[in-house]
């Protein structure tokens, strides 16, 4: 009996360790919040000017949503795959984007960034 009570105190100790650590690997943040904080900076990244105070606001929301590396390549691939399609991007002015809202971004967003290596 005591030997049966010993492996079912291991075996949840490490069902709780393993859901713990896949709580560290996945990505909590997804592209349908990321999204509407971000659609606002388009205008801006079109054809440059003001940046709107909502897309600052986003940007800032989205940097203090991130749980580390995996919530930042999230962000990262949401924002290539949503910029693709949009025709007249300028990645200059994406690239301008964290400085002129008064904060960093952990990653650069060009034609080629590969998000997998953000860390």
């Amino acid at each position: 009996m005591a030997r049966f009570a010993a492996f079912k105190m291991a075996y949840t100790t490490v069902l709780v360790c393993m859901l713990v650590a896949a709580a560290h690997v996945h990505a909590s943040l997804t592209c349908a919040e990321i999204t509407p904080l971000l659609t606002p900076c388009i205008p801006y990244a079109i054809v440059g000017g003001t940046v709107p105070t909502v897309c600052c606001e986003g940007i800032k929301a989205l940097k203090a949503a991130s749980n580390g590396t995996a919530d930042d390549r999230a962000s990262c691939s949401c924002i290539m795959n949503g910029l693709k399609p949009i025709p007249g991007i300028n990645y200059d002015l994406v690239g301008t984007l964290p400085e002129k809202c008064g904060t960093t971004s952990p990653y650069k967003i060009t034609p080629t960034t590969d998000c997998s290596k953000v860390d």
